[in-house]
């Protein structure tokens, strides 16, 4: 699905050269789930503004589903974030005077999608997240672990191939933590590929495949060890839950 190679990002004042990403090469396919750790500092947020074309490389080539986008302009950038990428936020980025709905639906009216269409992606992914008796609520009126799934809607209805995360349970108690990190493993068992950068090891051992950066550089890189086994555990285990209620 995308591809760097000789990726590399400076951050250059008249005193000092900063090196963010130093000659990158990674390859991360359809279905992936990857989790990308590392220090603070160690070029995380780069690497996913790179990967969410929020910023351009200084040198190096990214692939994206086949085509370069290394070299493309604003506009052409644009044109791909908002057909293929969706964005989940440390901070929910959720507009307050919206209510859940109007915010999910934001994304497909920038995209001219009918008004027919809207209301029925709206009310499907309302329907995914398990939020949709909250959709006339206000963001204010939802708790953290609440708002966080109306983040995941809106980064969900307009059907990206890809989805990134930034940090998306750094607000959230360990409860609501677990629940859109569970959420999160679900729609990659359902086939969305999902990149996400945490700080958190316990919460990158929900996805299929863990990368470490250390100064720019990718320090590990390995498989997470029976993932598809361990999403079906806690399937079985809630749904056992559930039953004895």
């Amino acid at each position: 699905m995308l591809k760097f190679k000789n990726l590399c990002k400076f951050y250059q004042t008249e005193d000092v050269e900063t090196v963010a990403i130093d000659n990158m090469e990674m390859t991360i396919n359809k279905g992936e789930f990857v989790s990308v750790m590392g220090p603070s500092g160690c070029g995380k947020s780069t690497f996913l503004n790179i990967v969410g074309m929020l910023d351009n490389p200084t040198s190096g080539d990214y692939t994206f589903i086949g085509k370069e986008v290394s070299g493309l302009n604003e506009r052409g950038l644009a044109n791909i974030r908002k057909k293929h990428l969706g964005f989940i936020f440390q901070s929910f980025n959720l507009i307050d005077e919206l209510s859940v709905w109007d915010n999910i639906e934001l994304p497909l009216i920038y995209q001219n999608v009918p008004s027919y269409e809207r209301k029925a992606r709206v009310e499907a992914v309302l329907a995914k997240v398990d939020i949709a008796h909250r959709g006339e609520h206000m963001p204010q009126q939802l708790s953290g672990g609440q708002q966080q799934r109306v983040a995941v809607a809106r980064a969900l209805v307009s059907e990206p191939e890809l989805i990134l995360a930034d940090e998306p349970t750094g607000n959230l108690d360990s409860k609501n933590g677990h629940d859109v990190m569970t959420l999160l493993q679900k729609l990659n068992y359902e086939g969305a590929t999902i990149v996400m950068v945490t700080h958190s090891e316990m919460h990158a051992q929900y996805g299929s495949r863990i990368i470490n950066l250390l100064d720019g550089k990718v320090l590990s890189d390995h498989k997470v060890e029976n993932a598809d086994e361990q999403y079906r555990l806690k399937v079985h285990d809630e749904i056992g839950e559930a039953l004895s209620v």
